[in-house]
Formats: structure tokens, sequence, C-alpha cells
């Protein structure tokens, strides 16, 4: 396919664009005593490499109020100099622009670690921080707006070739912005004109401080999404028009949201494709400026549509790009086939910058070490070992790949009819069939890599003995628990989350579910069962159902669907035992704070989300026995999938 819009030169301000691909600001988390780090220099280098037009930079902060997180880089401290200039030589090496975002988060800021109050137009409290802010006097507006200034001299010192101005879902200037967090009665709250006047004080400090041939431009918010206030579109086209009438500014990027619905800000895989292009092609329609387009934009097929349909000038791909550093590359050079493509599970970005650690990805092991990991970095095996590897999951399928192109002879097994081991019940879970794309973006590689596929096949001691492999690689996976803690737990009508996905449990119409994992296992099968219009009673020990989807944005929307199809919820219950005849079952189970005892039901099938257990049988039989033996997955332990492409991507490369 010819992509004659997003591989077309685009000017913005003095910058030039060599293509309409934008690295979007994320955080990583990678910063070290509030500076910018080795790491931040080889992961944006490697989006560069990867045919990036342009990368904007995660929010730096302007002020020492603003500590929203702990590794925030602080740009209006001058030892930011010497990281900003690493980052921006290694950036330009590759032909990719680079700008710098500046923010102050405001409201949001945490006075936890800043150990100073909270700044904000008023004193309302973030619903996500909670801590009530001071409210701004117009000396420490003006002193944000100096610092904003100062920080963009650093900026413009340290070779970055333009600055974004947040003014988007997590910004002081949003915040000013917005009737529902400006509740001022001075100048600055109020009408339009009053509200604009802190972010327009800021445009200004950025734009003296620089001057007027370094490219200047906003994150605007399209649209707070807050059904009770707040800003919607048509007040945020007309803030739109006035910005690009105060002629201080050369384009607008834009989000969507904010910490009252963090899932619209990060979309996960249950949020549409381009859910925020008609936001975008809203605000195209009222400015000349251009309008950059943002929100789970992961396929350039899509990215070309919008352009050519005129909604946008510029695509932000934020984790389609952390997935895969070269989609530009491949796009350009035609080759769809090689792209590893997001699928917005937020499990190990967006998930893990909540909590605090650095930024990783499910798919890509090499986030954060690009420098030990990225493109190039692996080696031929300097002795080519014939390789067996037992399972074809994730982690089965990675190792085989990264082996195969060291040049190993790999033969890998699978004990079904196709690739893809647990992900291919998982996906059957109700909104979650986008993560059989985990399966569909490696199959072509492993062939590619020159691996032998074997289906249909069980390895046994016997097979191996056969073969006299150098390596075997055991990557069995796991199973669901075969003896249930819980007693009364096996027996009629009593089912597992696999039976029930793979349509081999006869289920009653009043189900309850037992959930002892907190994810997707428990509420996407929920869901699964209510959507053929059964009765569904999810029991867990949490404090709430679905307490592990919060760090990934999809707790909202999963108990929403889950509530909207007539589920019950009773949490912070331990079920003891399961009593009774098939249609019949009554549980009796426990409160985990009073331990008052209770019984539920009757129920006509119990469903059991709870842990899983090893399936390492042939590893034990060959321990010992073999030349090479290794284990990885869930046959080490039963965890997610990230672990599972980590191991068998690091044994590829290591053996």
């Amino acid at each position: 396919m010819m992509f004659r819009y997003l591989f077309s030169p685009l000017k913005l301000g003095r910058v030039e664009l060599r293509n309409r691909i934008s690295f979007q600001p994320h955080l990583t988390n990678f910063a070290v005593d509030t500076l910018p780090s080795e790491r931040h220099v080889h992961y944006w280098g490697e989006r560069a490499k990867g045919g990036a037009g342009l990368i904007i930079t995660e929010e730096m902060s302007v002020h020492p109020t603003d500590r929203a997180y702990e590794k925030l880089i602080e740009a209006f401290q001058p030892e930011v100099l010497p990281g900003f200039r690493k980052i921006t030589d290694h950036v330009h090496a590759f032909g990719t622009r680079i700008f710098a975002q500046l923010n102050h988060n405001g409201q949001q800021c945490d006075g936890s670690l800043s150990r100073l109050p909270v700044f904000a137009p008023s004193p309302v409290p973030d619903p996500l921080f909670r801590e009530i802010p001071k409210e701004m006097e117009p000396e420490d507006i003006e002193e944000v707006a100096r610092y904003f200034a100062k920080s963009a001299v650093h900026v413009r010192e340290g070779g970055f070739d333009g600055i974004e101005i947040q003014f988007g879902h997590s910004s002081l200037a949003r915040q000013f912005l917005s009737p529902l967090s400006n509740q001022r009665q001075d100048a600055f709250g109020g009408s339009v004109e009053n509200r604009m006047r802190a972010p327009l004080l800021f445009i200004a400090a950025v734009r003296k401080a620089v001057g007027d041939d370094f490219t200047v431009g906003i994150r605007l918010c399209a649209d707070e999404m807050i059904p009770w206030g707040g800003l919607n579109l048509a007040d945020v086209q007309d803030l739109a028009a006035r910005f690009e009438a105060s002629g201080l500014i050369d384009f607008m990027d834009l989000s969507v949201g904010t910490f009252y619905n963090l899932y619209l800000v990060e979309g996960s895989m249950h949020t549409p494709l381009g859910y925020t292009v008609p936001l975008a092609a809203g605000i195209r329609s009222k400015v000349k400026l251009p309008v950059f387009c943002t929100g789970r934009i992961n396929d350039p097929v899509m990215a070309e549509k919008v352009l050519a349909n005129g909604q946008a000038d510029v695509i932000g791909m934020c984790r389609a790009l952390i997935c895969d550093p070269f989609l530009p590359k491949k796009a350009q050079e035609a080759r769809l086939a090689d792209i590893r493509y997001c699928i917005g599970d937020n499990q190990n970005c967006i998930g893990r910058i909540g909590m605090n650690k650095p930024l990783a990805c499910i798919q890509n092991p090499a986030v954060g070490l690009e420098k030990k990991w990225g493109e190039g970095t692996s080696k031929p095996a300097p002795v080519k070992k014939k390789v067996m590897i037992v399972g074809a999951g994730p982690g089965g399928m990675w190792a085989a790949k990264m082996a195969g192109r060291r040049g190993h002879q790999v033969d890998l097994y699978e004990k079904n009819d196709q690739l893809g081991g647990q992900v291919l019940i998982a996906m059957k879970g109700s909104g979650r069939d986008e993560f059989g794309v985990l399966i569909r973006n490696e199959k072509d590689q492993v062939e590619k890599a020159g691996v032998n596929v074997h289906l249909g096949v069980e390895v046994t001691p016997d097979l191996v003995e056969r073969e006299q492999p150098d390596v075997v690689i055991c990557a069995t996976g796991s199973v669901p628990a075969r003896n249930p803690p819980i007693a009364g737990a096996k027996g009629p009508a009593i089912y597992d989350v696999w039976q029930v996905l793979l349509g081999k449990a006869e289920l009653g119409q009043k189900v309850c579910l037992i959930d002892t994992d907190g994810h997707h296992r428990a509420t996407a099968t929920a869901e699964f069962i209510a959507s053929q219009g059964k009765s569904v009673h999810i029991l867990c020990s949490s404090l709430f159902v679905g307490a592990e989807l919060g760090p990934t944005q999809d707790l909202y929307l999963t108990r929403q669907r889950l509530l909207q199809k007539g589920c019950t919820f009773t949490p912070d219950t331990v079920v003891i035992e399961i009593a009774g005849e098939a249609g019949a079952k009554v549980l009796k189970a426990i409160n985990v704070y009073s331990n008052a005892m209770s019984e539920l039901g009757p129920f006509d099938s119990i469903v059991l989300a709870i842990q899983q257990e090893v399936e390492d049988r042939l590893y034990k039989a060959l321990k010992g026995k073999t030349k090479e033996l290794y284990r990885i997955g869930d046959c080490v332990a039963p965890r997610k999938v990230d672990m599972a492409i980590w191991e068998g991507h690091k044994v590829g490369r290591e053996i």
C-alpha cells in the first residue's frame, strides 16, 4: 500500500517533519534524581531509528510544586542540559525532530512528594489524588509563568526543535480553562476570556523566552467528557480558535478526558480503535493550524485514512510505537505483516507507570533496555545448536523466533493444532478478542526465523531421546488447579474458566463465579456467561470485583458492562465449601472482615476463576537427562503473558 499522506512532509512553525507520525508524550519513570537518564537517550533514539517523524518527550516539570510523580524530569533545573543534549543529538542522528513537553500538573500534583502545597486555580481536589490544593494567588500564577520561561530556555539550549505546552488531561492550564475546576471570581475565572488568562500567560512567557523562530504548540483537551460540567467539544472549538488568534502557537495536539475518566485518556482494548478521531476532526474544522490526533491508532492504514479524510494533520502514536518502534519504517517499506501491533492491553505500560514502576510492554521486552536489547543487538550464535521447544504459546514462540534468528536449528512442538497456547482461550472472553493479535503478530516471525513447527505432536521423554537435541526449552504452560483449594470443589455442575470459554460447560441459568483472580480471566468469563442471558453472581475476597483492573484502566468499563448485564457482586467473601447437588449448589462462605458465616445459593452451576498450576511434568522427567534444559513462562510459575514473552525472549537470545 502507498501511504501518500502519512509519509509526506509537514511544517510545524519553522520545523519540517519528514512524515506525519509523532511519538506521543507519556511517562516513562526513567528519570534519575529528576534528571534525564541514559535510558531516555536510547528509548527515544530507538523510535527515531524506527522512522518516527517527530518525538514529543514525556511531560517535564516546570516548577517545584509540580510533583505529580516521583520520577519526573525537572526542566527548570540547569542540570538538565547535558542530558538534554545527549538525547537531542542521538535523536537528530536519525533524522527525527524532537519536542519537549512542558507541564505543571496543578491539582493533580502530590504534596507528599514536593513537600509543598499543591497549586490549582481553586481549592477543588482532584478526584484521584484527593488533596485539597491552594488557590493560586496572582503572584503564584506569574511565578509559574516565569518558570515556564526558564524551562523553555533550557529546552532550546538543550537542542530540542520545539516545545509542546500541556493544556490537556493532566495540566494546570486545563484546570484554569475548565469551569469545573476553575471557580474563581477574580480576573482569572468566570468568563472564557478570564479563564484563558493564565494559560495565555504561560504561552506568552514561553514564546518570549524562545523567540518567534522556535516552534511552540499546545496539547489541548478536546473534550473533558464529564456529564455534569466541564469543557465539551463546542467549548474547546471556541478555545482553539481563540488560541490560534493569539498568534503565539504553531500547532495543536489533542487529548481527551481527565482524571475523572482515565479510561478515556488511556483507552484499553475495550475502547474502539481511533475513538478520538471525531474530536480531532471537530477541532480541525475550526482552525488552520496543524492538528494532531491520538488515541488507539495502532495501524498505518487507519492513520492514512484519517489524514486522507482531512480529519487531522499529524497522527500521534504512543503505545503503538512503544510496542513496535519500527512501525513507521516497516509501513514505508510495505512490510505491514512485520508490524507488531499494539493490543491496548495496558498491563505493562499504563499499568506499570501507575504503580511507579519503569515503563515496559508485554510484547516488547526491550522497552527501557534499548541499549542492551534494542534493534541490532542480538548477535549470531557462536555455536549453532539443535533446539527443541515444547509448547507454542507466546513464550515458546518468542524463544523459537529469537533462537532461529541467531542461527540455531529450532523445532517448535505444540500438542494442539494451532499456535497460541492459553491466548487462544483468553481471547474468547468477552471483549478480549483483540488479545489474539499477540499470536498473529508472532506467527509469521516464527516462520521467517526458519523455525520448524510441529503441530498436533505431544512431546514425550521418548521423543526427546530420539531427537537428541542440544537444548530443550519447556514452555508447557499451566492448567486450572486440578485440586481446587475449596472443599467440595470437584464434581458435577462445577467448572473452570477454560471449560466455560471452550464451550465444554453445561451451565444452568443461575451461575455463581468464584473469583480469586481479580483480573480479566474472571471478569471476561463472567461477562461471557452473562452475554448468554444467564444470571451471574460474582463472589470475591477483594474489596471489589475486578480489583486488578484498576491500573490498566479497565475497571470502570468492565464493571459498567457487568452491571448492565445484570451481574451481582459480593466482595469481601471467601468460599470455604461447595455443597449440594447439581442444580442446587450452596456455598458456605465467610466475610473476611466480620468473620460472619453465611450460605449463598442455590445455584445451578459454579464456575471457578481461581489459580492455575504449573504443567511441568515433561520438565521434571527430562531434568538431568539432557545437555541443556530450560523452562519458561507458566511452566515455571503461573503468571501473566508478559513474563512468558520476557523469558522466551531472554532464553532465545542467550542459548
